[in-house]
């Protein structure tokens, strides 16, 4: 595998910034408490009544947020209050960037409407991103990152090139994050109930196989290595968020992981997303958002699956990637 220089992603540093060492990133603060504006009227909630289809908390007491779970205007009148920004990176190299439109358009229909949102796209084709109208409190920035003839390694560099972003920007513009596939659309409301300290989606062709059907990196020589008889659920690597802050620790350990796989001429069965499973399992995420979150148009919807918010959409392969 062929590492690239961060130098070479063209993200602007301001004196400040420069300043500061790009290892400890500036930060804004999160912590804020969770309050309710007096004689806000809602449905009186229950712990006797409820889906009873899906479970709706892990072992480690964290949220999984599926329909039914929590109460969409509640919780966005809780979170519009603290003014929050919202990053939202995505990766349009090559001929992905046909999919980025799509994206963005629906993104403005059901992503986090009415909160502050800043778009970073990392793309190769600057000239070819599309004009999009974006809502009050919504910008997008256009961060150039050299192209490859090698999906796989395009794959590799994300979790490098989302570091690099939040030590040179994004540290300084947004309070949580969450780093999304392109070559998707968003089909319904997706809210501030994804918030939290480190947020995962449930894999959809994954969550109802057991662990030793997860396609875990199974070889030990890897970083990426799980065995066996471990695993909670089988996250997709489409989706990732969570405050800037845990998120740049997760990508900066996935990154130093295949770095050191690279060294070793090793690459991870799904790339990013093996080392993405691997740190998510030691370093268990605080919310879980449900396979709504990450569907596949391939697959048939289920009877658990009230609602697909966002989905992967169908492609050729062959035809837009630069190597099979």
């Amino acid at each position: 595998m062929v590492w690239f220089d961060t130098s070479k992603i063209h993200i602007p540093v301001d004196e400040d910034q420069r300043n500061t060492r790009l290892s400890k990133p500036i930060l804004r603060s999160r912590v804020q408490n969770i309050v309710s504006p007096e004689r806000l009227l809602y449905k009186q909630p229950s712990v006797l009544v409820g889906r009873t289809d899906v479970v709706a908390v892990t072992p480690w007491l964290a949220p999984i947020v599926w329909e039914g779970t929590f109460d969409p205007d509640l919780v966005d009148i809780i979170y519009k209050s603290m003014n929050l920004t919202i990053a939202t990176t995505v990766f349009a190299v090559g001929k992905y960037v046909r999919f980025l439109q799509d994206f963005l358009e629906t993104a403005e229909k059901h992503f986090m409407v009415d909160f502050n949102v800043r778009y970073y796209v990392f793309t190769d084709r600057p000239d070819d991103v599309p004009s999009v109208n974006l809502s009050q409190g919504r910008h997008l920035s256009v961060i150039q990152v050299p192209g490859s003839n090698r999906w796989q390694e395009i794959s590799a560099r994300r979790m490098e090139i989302i570091q690099t972003a939040i030590e040179r920007q994004i540290s300084r513009e947004a309070d949580y994050i969450f780093c999304l596939d392109v070559d998707s659309k968003f089909h319904a409301r997706w809210g501030a109930e994804s918030l939290g300290r480190l947020v995962a989606v449930i894999h959809p062709w994954f969550y109802q196989q057991t662990r030793d059907h997860f396609t875990y990196e199974r070889r030990p020589a890897s970083t990426a290595y799980i065995p066996m008889d471990e695993g909670d659920y089988y996250y997709a690597g489409a989706v990732f968020g969570g405050s800037v802050e845990d998120v740049y620790t997760l990508t900066k350990v996935c990154r130093n992981q295949l770095e050191e796989d690279a060294r070793n001429s090793i690459e991870a069965a799904w790339q990013e997303e093996s080392h993405l499973n691997r740190y998510l399992l030691y370093n268990k995420p605080s919310k879980l958002l449900s396979p709504e979150y990450q569907w596949d148009d391939k697959k048939t919807k289920t009877k658990e699956v009230k609602v697909i918010r966002f989905s992967s959409v169908i492609k050729n392969y062959a035809e837009i990637r630069p190597n099979v």
